[in-house]
C-alpha cells in the first residue's frame, strides 16, 4: 500500500529541486518500493508519461522501473512533482 502525500498542485521548481537533492542524502536507503515510487515520480515530473519500448527478458530491474513509471500514466507533470517533494518529506521523517 502506498501513501500519497499531497502538496499544493503549484510547487516551485526550486522545491521540487531541492527535493531530489535531498532524497540522495537520506541517512537510511529508502525500501525497494519507496525508490520505485521515487523513480516514477521524478520521471513523471520531468518527461511526463511514459516513453520507449517495455523491457523484456531478464531485466527485472528495468521492467519494475518501467511499470513505476506507467502507473502515473496520465498524471500531470506539476501534480508528480508535489507527490514526489511530499514523498521526500516523509522518507526525512521516517529514514532520516
Amino acid at each position: 500500500m502506498h501513501t500519497i502525500f499531497y502538496v499544493s498542485p503549484m510547487i516551485k521548481e526550486q522545491e521540487f529541486q531541492d527535493a531530489v537533492a535531498q532524497s540522495k542524502q537520506l541517512s537510511k536507503r529508502p525500501s525497494n518500493d519507496e525508490l520505485l515510487q521515487l523513480y516514477a515520480l521524478y520521471k513523471q515530473a520531468t518527461e511526463g508519461d511514459v516513453q520507449g519500448e517495455r523491457p523484456n527478458g531478464f531485466d527485472f530491474k528495468g521492467i519494475a522501473k518501467y511499470a513505476a513509471w506507467e502507473e502515473q500514466k496520465g498524471k500531470p507533470q506539476d501534480q508528480a512533482k508535489s507527490e514526489y517533494v511530499a514523498l521526500v518529506k516523509r522518507l526525512q521523517q521516517t529514514n532520516g
